[in-house]
């Protein structure tokens, strides 16, 4: 009998998934050794009771207090082995389940970090999030009870059925026959809660990215007064995991329900059919009285099997979503012969250089040809999608080139170390990111373990060891979310003492003042003009007034480089540059932007 589609995809997830065992399996088979102890003890019981029933009717003077006793004792010693058992399967068992998510998080984590720029521009964070957190932890449970639940369940299910047919095997048919008709009834509402379990986690990432969404966009729903306009839009996804959520239970509520009607019609057989064999012989009544306890640990167990597959679709879920993200292709990666990039000058040429986005067949940047020296300073400008940030995002292999290569100092980008490659690069951009933590800790991420001095020391390059010491804590100063305590210009100023400790031979400035008032952008400039000193810097400038003093000017657009050379050089073509020159400079004597932010020209 052939396997479908869901099955075999279920084998092959639990299939890969096993391996996080391996590091634990002594600790998951002393796990099931407790698990077996656990279950003898309980099977043990109605057999005792079976033998004292069995010698009261038959035997009575022969049931001495000595021997009630030593029952007592052999029970009092089974309780307390069980106990024992329960402790560590309980504790122990689940903190392995624990350590399985913690190797699973980590992997997820790692994996997350290899992922390209791509990857994170086609999925929500929230989504990811959802996965991190919440889906790991129903495969904690998984990890931890599957074996031990099927483990018990088949011990407990075996027993009693052997045991049974020794009692009366006729009678064990009889009651067995219910089991195939509960099996169907809890694979139909099984089924139908494994697609509801897929839905609220998807609809649980759904509302993770709509949260996260506004709540970092917080200063802008309240400058518009949309605090309404959110909540309606949670409500919205609030409601529909509710719908979800209402279905999952009304699927539970059948399977419950499902469950205690067979549980009754095996007990009422027991009873009816039981009491028939008894009065006509075919059983004796210490016997029946044992059969029925044994009935009742057999229909426990099938209970707990099949209610224990709710937990296990929850698992299943997560493993599967798990695996989602661990079976993102690594687009960026080192080549197996990779070599660590030797940077002696900073000279940067691109070779017949184009590029168009994985899911967008249109070319972002075609045949670009381009040689940079080293220590020069080479602007880009050109309306938006004209591929300024793409160019600068291909140095350090943000995302690789469709065809053509990168060279630096000779040496092709694409067969140097990502490490090594992007260890020599610096960033600036417009939209700075400080992580919640202080202000040391936010420049000392340009150079993890750098020295207190060596922090103030990039920060005064930066112009902005004044303000530091001017906050309530100086540079223990916590910053807030996304810096959120700090203007624009002294995160600005943060992010570029991070590149001073960092230290590059190549610098990318992506915007870094457009953000920015007239006083700040004074100050900023003023820093990265210190900062570009001596280093390849490639800038991308949206006020043009700033780049006057470029090595090298490219007017990029959708047609490719248009026009390129010095700010007199353009300015004296009168071409494009020229014309976006006069239509937004605000030095003296130049046409004024139609608007009081006329330093901004198009990106």
């Amino acid at each position: 009998m052939s396997l479908s589609n869901s099955q075999k995809r279920k084998k092959g997830l639990i299939r890969r998934f096993l391996p996080y065992f391996k590091k634990y399996k002594l600790v998951l088979l002393f796990d099931l050794f407790c698990a077996a102890l656990t279950t003898v003890c309980e099977l043990l019981l109605p057999m005792l009771v079976r033998y004292i029933t069995n010698m009261g009717i038959n035997h009575l003077e022969a049931l001495t207090a000595e021997i009630i006793l030593k029952i007592g004792v052999l029970y009092l010693f089974l309780r307390l082995v069980d106990a024992a058992a329960d402790f560590f399967r309980a504790s122990v068992g689940h903190i392995m389940g624990t350590k399985i998510e913690t190797d699973m998080r980590s992997d997820l984590f790692a994996h997350l970090q290899k992922l390209s720029f791509n990857y994170f521009d086609n999925h929500k964070i929230g989504q990811i999030m959802s996965r991190i957190t919440s889906d790991l932890f129903d495969v904690t449970e998984f990890a931890h009870h599957c074996p031990e639940e099927i483990f018990i369940s088949g011990i407990k299910i075996i027993g009693a059925f052997v045991i049974l047919c020794g009692i009366n095997p006729v009678l064990t048919l009889v009651v067995f026959s219910v089991v195939p008709f509960m099996l169907l009834a809890a694979a139909f509402f099984n089924s139908k809660m494994r697609e509801q379990f897929r839905r609220q986690r998807v609809q649980i990432g759904e509302i993770n990215a709509q949260v996260e969404d506004s709540l970092l966009g917080v200063r802008v729903v309240k400058s518009f007064a949309n605090e309404d306009l959110e909540t309606g839009k949670f409500e919205k996804g609030n409601k529909v995991f509710y719908d979800i959520k209402r279905k999952s239970y009304l699927y539970m509520g059948g399977f419950d329900a499902s469950n205690r009607m067979f549980d009754g019609l095996m007990n009422l057989l027991v009873l009816i059919v039981g009491a028939l064999f008894m009065i006509n012989g075919w059983i004796q009544p210490a016997d029946l009285v044992a059969y029925m306890m044994y009935v009742s640990t057999l229909i426990s167990s099938i209970r707990q099997l099949v209610q224990f597959a709710e937990q296990f679709q929850r698992g299943m879920t997560g493993i599967e979503r798990f695996f989602q993200i661990m079976d993102a292709d690594v687009e960026i990666f080192d080549e197996p012969d990779a070599k660590t990039l030797q940077v002696k000058k900073g000279d940067i040429d691109f070779e017949n250089v184009s590029f168009s986005y994985a899911d967008d067949d249109k070319q972002v940047l075609s045949q670009i040809s381009l040689s940079v020296r080293a220590g020069e300073n080479v602007a880009l400008v050109g309306p938006s999608g004209g591929g300024k940030t793409t160019l600068c995002n291909l140095i350090p292999r943000f995302y690789d080139v469709t065809q053509g290569k990168i060279l630096i100092d000779g040496q092709d980008i694409h067969g140097v170390t990502l490490d090594s490659l992007r260890s020599q690069i610096g960033f600036v951009q417009q939209d700075v990111y400080l992580f919640s933590g202080t202000v040391f800790e936010n420049i000392q991420y340009g150079k993890p373990g750098a020295s207190k001095d060596e922090v103030v020391d990039a920060a005064k390059q930066a112009g902005a060891h004044e303000f530091i010491m001017g906050l309530l804590n100086g540079y223990d100063t916590y910053v807030g979310e996304r810096g959120v305590k700090l203007s624009g210009g002294q995160k600005q100023r943060i992010s570029i003492a991070r590149a001073f400790l960092k230290n590059p031979p190549i610098m990318i400035l992506d915007e870094a003042t457009s953000a920015l008032d007239n006083e700040s952008e004074r100050i900023v400039q003023a820093s990265l003009e210190k900062l570009s000193k001596g280093r390849t810097t490639f800038t991308i400038a949206h006020r043009l007034t700033t780049i006057k003093n470029a090595t090298m000017i490219l007017v990029l657009t959708d047609k490719g480089i248009e026009e390129k050379g010095t700010h007199q050089e353009l300015m004296a073509k009168k071409g494009i540059y020229y014309h976006l020159y006069n239509s937004y400079s605000d030095e003296p004597g130049q046409q004024s932007a139609p608007n009081s932010n006329r330093e901004e020209a198009p990106a």
